[in-house]
C-alpha cells in the first residue's frame, strides 16, 4: 500500500510540474532572467508550493505516525554548515545554468526528452561523485 500511495503521490507531483510549466527549462531561465523578458510564473508556483508544505509540515508535527501507520521522521538539526552551504551553491548552479532540477528532470526523462536524460545522467554522476567522497574524501565538519 505504502509503495503505490508513493507511486499516486509522484504521479501527482509530475502531473502538477507539466501543469505548472516548470518541466519546461525556458520558463524557469525566464524566471532567473531578471535584466531580460522576466517571467514571475514560477514566483507563484513556489509560493503555493511553500503554503502547501507549511500546511503540511504543521500537521505533520503533530503526530508520531502517517496515515499509513509508518513513524514520521522529520528532520530535527538547524546546522547551517559548509555542506549544506556549498550543496546549496552546487544545486543553484546546476539548476540556473539548465533551467532543469530533479523533480522537472524525471518529468522530462518520461517524456523521452534529451535534456532531461543528460541532466538525470549528470545528476545520477553527481550523487555518485558526492558518495565517492563521503567515503574516501577528507572528512569536513
Amino acid at each position: 500500500m505504502n509503495l503505490l500511495l508513493s507511486f499516486v503521490a509522484g504521479l501527482i507531483f509530475g502531473v502538477g510540474l507539466i501543469v505548472a510549466g516548470m518541466a519546461d527549462p525556458s520558463k524557469v531561465l525566464g524566471f532567473l532572467d531578471l535584466a531580460g523578458n522576466w517571467n514571475p510564473s514560477l514566483a507563484f508556483v513556489m509560493a503555493g508550493a511553500i503554503l502547501v508544505g507549511f500546511v503540511a509540515f504543521s500537521f505533520a508535527k503533530r503526530r508520531n505516525r502517517s496515515f499509513l501507520g509508518l513513524p514520521i521522521q522529520l528532520p530535527t538539526s538547524g546546522k547551517l554548515d559548509r555542506r549544506l552551504i556549498f550543496g546549496s551553491a552546487v544545486f543553484g548552479i546546476g539548476w540556473g545554468l539548465s533551467g532543469i532540477c530533479p523533480g522537472p528532470a524525471l518529468v522530462l526523462v518520461g517524456a523521452g526528452i534529451s535534456k532531461g536524460w543528460i541532466f538525470a545522467i549528470a545528476m545520477i554522476a553527481g550523487m555518485a561523485l558526492f558518495e565517492f567522497w563521503e567515503r574516501w574524501g577528507p572528512k569536513f565538519s
